[in-house]
């Protein structure tokens, strides 16, 4: 080992990935040690670290060239010490010239007046806040108009960022790449149209309400007529992530559907509005489109204020399966207040979809329409690697037992089914056609009728969903 070059040593550690093993291996010698020191450039802590600002000097002064560090307190209680605070992330300003990526999640000490500190960081260029409380709309509009190179920013359950002026700096500058707002209360749809021209650097963007208050934003902001009147440039977006929000015609987040060209992933989860004109549309425009997910909402569900029809049907599959030659995983889903004759998409809507298109993972839930039928379909369906089936009680063993013929598949997943035994899963015993075999809630098959049917099976039963 002391024949090494340097160059190569460096090469060796870069290859070990966890963390305990690389700690372990920084112990064998000196050299190793320092050489580990001066290359280590991810640093992920937490409840352990105590007394944290002094454990926080000394792992930075150990690895003066960390790029990357997580600073997570999941879990914390007072007795395991007292966490960051404000006096830490000046630490990090002043010892981690190279950083680049921070992530803060559960940081309950940490207020608007130590985001400041981040402004020295140069270099920083990723910004995830997961749940601190005590960072507020000020904090994040100090730091934005610091850190000129923010690429990537992030906020989860910020439940005190209220003020917006943020995003209306951003969209000034026009860096952001990935924003991901997710259950902040203050912030809605409306507030978005201030994120201005920054819309078209966008490559990335979540944004999920939260749904119990939902209702009261809603109604104090139904003026986002102004979205009509302003362009909403969305051309480089890759991904689009949207959960409990309401899609009105012509404002809000449908002008955002309206101008995506080059997505490749759209997730709509419980989004009331989505019409089948959206999906056709988005069809249409963005034909490299490899990946949706519909969760779709139930008649009796959402704001009574919008009365847009929200019912998807084959339409909107028929127009996927013409434009997007390249869609390869698909999710459909509905919720537990959906009546099964009103099922939205039909089993013929379903199959002309995996019928044209190389559907690689296919996840059904609560999908009454699918049954036997369409699993004696999916016999043909070349490409099909993994098949994922929650709530669909319309499969029986005898559906379930076709498995053993699908030309390619790999990883089944059953969910809460109700139509299926040992028996449907006998036929794959033994073969270990599959990979892997995941079965969670379904009360009529066993852990002992699992044994055998894939290379890996997994197996869990909680009832509690049937009372």
């Amino acid at each position: 080992m002391d024949d090494l070059p340097n160059q190569l040593v460096w090469e060796i550690l870069g290859r070990i990935k966890n963390t305990v093993d690389r700690n372990n291996l920084s112990l064998a010698c000196k050299r190793l040690y320092h050489l580990d020191n001066e290359q280590r450039k991810s640093l992920r802590v937490g409840c352990g670290l105590d007394p944290a600002n002094e454990s926080l000097t000394c792992l930075c002064n150990r690895f003066p060239n960390l790029t990357r560090i997580e600073i997570i307190y999941s879990g914390w209680m007072s007795k395991a010490g007292k966490q960051l605070d404000d006096d830490g992330l000046l630490i990090l300003s002043n010892n981690c010239p190279s950083l680049t990526d921070l992530t803060l999640s559960y940081c309950t000490f940490i207020t608007d007046a130590s985001l400041s500190y981040l402004t020295s960081c140069s270099k920083l260029s990723s910004l995830k806040l997961n749940f601190t409380p005590r960072i507020g709309g000020c904090g994040i509009l100090s730091l934005v108009m610091g850190c000129k190179n923010l690429r990537i920013l992030h906020l989860i359950r910020c439940i005190n960022v209220s003020s917006v002026e943020w995003l209306e700096y951003l969209g000034k500058l026009e860096t952001l790449e990935d924003l991901s707002i997710k259950n902040c209360r203050a912030i809605g749809e409306g507030d978005l149209i201030k994120l201005g021209p920054s819309w078209r650097k966008l490559k990335r963007f979540q944004f999920e309400v939260d749904a119990k208050y939902r209702y009261m934003k809603v109604y104090d902001r139904l003026a986002v007529d102004r979205w009509q009147k302003q362009w909403v440039p969305c051309e480089n977006m890759q991904e689009l992530s949207l959960v409990n929000c309401i899609i009105s015609p012509g404002r809000g987040l449908a002008c955002v559907l309206d101008q995506c060209k080059k997505l490749e992933k759209i997730h709509l989860d419980m989004c009331v509005g989505v019409r089948d004109c959206d999906i056709i549309g988005l069809a249409r425009r963005s034909s490299d489109l490899r990946g949706i997910s519909l969760r779709s909402p139930s008649d009796f569900w959402g704001p009574l204020s919008v009365n847009t029809p929200s019912r998807l049907t084959d339409e909107s599959l028929k127009a996927l399966a013409q434009n997007c030659s390249q869609l390869e995983s698909v999710r459909l889903s509905f919720t537990e207040g959906e009546v099964p004759s009103f099922a939205s998409f039909t089993l013929n809507g379903i199959l002309t979809l995996i019928k044209m298109c190389p559907i690689r993972e296919l996840a059904l839930d609560h999908v009454y329409s699918f049954n036997d039928d369409g699993m004696q379909a999916l016999c043909s369906a070349e490409c099909l690697e993994s098949l994922e089936l929650v709530r669909c009680q319309e499969v029986s063993d005898e559906g379930l037992q076709l498995v053993s013929q699908f030309p390619n598949l790999c990883v089944l997943r059953l969910n809460k089914c109700l139509g299926v035994t040992d028996d449907g899963l006998k036929p794959l015993v033994g073969s270990y056609k599959l990979e892997l075999l995941a079965v969670d809630d379904c009360p009529q098959i066993s852990e002992r009728g699992i044994q055998g049917a894939a290379k890996s099976v997994s197996f869990k039963q909680d009832l509690s969903w049937m009372y």
